[in-house]
């Protein structure tokens, strides 16, 4: 757990409710307006009920789209923005894949930092129990922190809603719930077991599983890398793979995902490099690094 101690906890703030496709782009343009989620006339001019502004409001953050002060953020505007957005309506997959790296970067939605960059590469399947559990003993490790148990079961429930596939749920009220159910990550696992009566209960389980991930677009990839500032000129296929908020992390992604993913960036990019000396594997940056947004500039073809 190298990084915990670096994180402030947060596990409430969305009143639990996971974050609707829709309102992303909504509550941009409330902000972008110059509107306060603060005023009266918010539940009108969002057109949700009081609850849901709150929410909106901890989404936008959550996903670096507003920042402490509700002012969009660069990436929210290169995102969002009606005139000259990247995407402002989510039409391409990478859009996805973009806002799923913005969630667990920034940290602001500590469930979704932690699953991604610790606890499934403890756990292999899990379920709201676990993550409790692991949880607790977090908190034995750090006296100071306070969790109430309540709190992080509901938030992991929204944290599933969130990444659920809709073919995994028979419910249609809760089927277009999911604003990352179009990119996999997160796998349903229904298994029966026999209770303490040799009753058969019926079991839901769910499993974070590292893949090549052939639905995530190279520029997302390099995006990540560039964006992390923790990333120097020469960046070992390690780091890329184990560090904290490492694609690898991010993403799920397995090493010959990574490495597929790398010859691309480097056939379709003269001044990147991938070398192997004595069995060190550096990805490599000749001159200057690009800017990260210059790469989206060109995906999206703005």
């Amino acid at each position: 757990m190298s990084e915990l101690s670096t994180i402030k906890y947060t596990f409430s703030g969305h009143d639990s409710f996971q974050c609707r496709q829709l309102w992303l782009k909504k509550g941009f343009d409330f902000v972008q307006d110059g509107q306060s989620f603060n005023s009266e006339d918010a539940v009108v001019k969002l057109g949700v009920g009081k609850n849901m502004v709150s929410a909106i409001r901890y989404w936008l953050k959550a996903f670096n789209i507003i920042d402490s002060k509700d002012n969009p953020t660069k990436f929210g505007t290169k995102l969002f923005n009606t005139e000259n957005g990247y995407d402002p309506y989510l039409e391409d997959e990478a859009s996805l894949w973009l806002l799923h790296y913005q969630l667990v970067k920034t940290g602001l939605a500590t469930t979704y930092n932690i699953i991604f960059n610790e606890f499934r590469k403890e756990k292999l399947f899990f379920n709201v129990e676990v993550f409790s559990n692991y949880m607790k003993r977090v908190q034995d490790t750090n006296p100071e922190l306070s969790f109430n148990e309540n709190t992080i079961a509901k938030d992991f429930t929204v944290f599933v809603n969130t990444y659920k596939n809709e073919n995994d749920t028979k419910d249609i009220e809760d089927s277009y719930s999911g604003i990352f159910s179009e990119i996999s990550l997160l796998k349903t696992i229904h298994t029966e077991i026999k209770d303490e009566n040799g009753k058969t209960k019926k079991r839901i389980e769910y499993q974070i599983e590292n893949n090549d991930r052939d639905n995530l677009q190279e520029a997302v990839l390099l995006f990540s890398i560039l964006d992390n500032p923790n990333y120097g000129n020469s960046i070992s296929l390690n780091s890329l793979e184990y560090d904290y908020n490492s694609p690898c992390s991010i993403f799920a992604l397995n090493r010959s995902g990574l490495i597929n993913k790398i010859s691309e960036i480097v056939s379709n990019n003269k001044n990147i490099t991938f070398t192997d000396h004595a069995g060190i594997k550096e990805l490599q940056f000749k001159g200057n690094k690009p800017n990260a947004y210059s790469i989206l500039d060109l995906y999206y073809g703005k």
